[in-house]
């Protein structure tokens, strides 16, 4: 297994887009100097290019950072625009991201609360 078992703090995406030729070393001084969080917590940290049909997530998993790429063969990730920010997601936003949604959702269904009953 390559991987180690991830278990994140919190999901953090570079909003805007990144030079997606940076390596461990760049993407990780982004993280520090840009965003003033610290490359070595338990938490992920996700970048997406100027075509937003690839991404980075960087995270450190005790011993070494991991770098894992994804490039969509069909497709485009529905990426924050703003500059120069850091935003935290939840796992239900980081879910949409991956499955080509808006993370931030302009509808959604409203629970409702019955007054009476039948």
């Amino acid at each position: 297994m390559l991987v180690k078992n991830i278990t994140a703090e919190h999901v953090f995406l570079a909003c805007g887009h990144t030079d997606m030729r940076k390596s461990i070393d760049g993407l990780a001084a982004i993280v520090q100097q840009n965003f003033k969080l610290n490359p070595f917590s338990q938490d992920v940290f996700m970048f997406c290019g100027r075509r937003k049909d690839r991404i980075k997530a960087l995270f450190w998993d005790g011993d070494g950072f991991s770098l894992l790429y994804k490039r969509l063969d069909n497709g485009k990730f529905r990426w924050p625009q703003s500059k120069n920010e850091a935003i935290s997601i939840s796992e239900q936003q980081l879910r949409w991201l991956m499955e080509g949604l808006e993370i931030i959702q302009q509808t959604s269904v409203k629970k409702s609360y019955p007054t009476h009953t039948i």
